[in-house]
């Protein structure tokens, strides 16, 4: 257990809370002593988050949400507010895709990524960026190296994470002034389960790996540690 309590009495919000990305950040945030707000739509993988974070000493409560439905983020903040009276950071993780050439893909999938990746980000920022702490809050979304250089096959992840880079930076300038720093991130291929079809085949992970400069895909601890930094005063 990390005694470094550097997130001491602020409260982090995190999608996507139940597995990889999201629950790696969960627990750095509790070994920083962090209060933690965990959303996601998987009850029982949060529990389990949340059991592993209060053994870390941290106050958690989780909640179930479908971050791409209105009602259900306006619940949320409803709750979380209600639960722990602020919200200091907030961490837009959640995320899906789907791997197939574009005249395969139904309209319905097109919606159903754009709406969980970058739909849900402005849904997020739209109901907590008035409840923010001014002069320490904090937003960090969570982009991909899918926003920078893309591959075949990831028409609407790409355009999603294309899509939060714009976001991001506009975001930035309307709440620099508040002291509000938005950030994001964007990780290459990390081993969590949204790359399982990758690295549960060993013939596409070998022709993965060979392409990364570090000959290995990333760890979730490595991009809760990206994070940790841009939380910091």
């Amino acid at each position: 257990m990390n005694t470094d309590q550097k997130l001491s009495g602020k409260v982090a919000l995190i999608t996507g809370a139940s597995k990889g990305l999201g629950k790696a950040m969960a627990l750095a945030f509790a070994d920083a002593g962090a209060q933690l707000a965990l959303a996601s739509r998987d009850t029982e993988l949060l529990m389990a988050v949340q059991t592993e974070c209060r053994a870390r000493g941290a106050e958690a409560e989780i909640f179930k949400t479908d971050v791409t439905s209105e009602e259900q983020v306006d619940q949320l903040r409803r709750d979380v507010l209600t639960r722990f009276g602020k919200v200091t950071i907030l961490i837009n993780n959640a995320g899906i895709n789907i791997r197939r050439p574009i005249t395969e893909f139904t309209l319905a999938e097109w919606h159903q990524i754009l709406d969980t990746n970058l739909t849900s980000v402005f849904l997020m920022c739209r109901a907590f960026v008035p409840h923010l702490a001014t002069g320490c809050g904090r937003i960090i979304n969570l982009a991909s190296m899918m926003a920078h250089v893309s591959i075949a096959h990831r028409v609407p992840y790409s355009a999603s994470k294309f899509g939060i880079l714009g976001l991001t930076k506009s975001l930035a300038l309307e709440l620099a002034a508040e002291g509000i720093t938005v950030n994001a991130i964007s990780p290459g291929p990390c081993a969590t389960e949204i790359n399982a079809p990758i690295l549960s085949n060993p013939e596409l992970l070998a022709k993965f790996t060979a392409q990364l400069p570090v000959g290995r895909f990333g760890k979730p601890e490595e991009v809760a540690a990206v994070v940790s930094f841009l939380l910091s005063d």
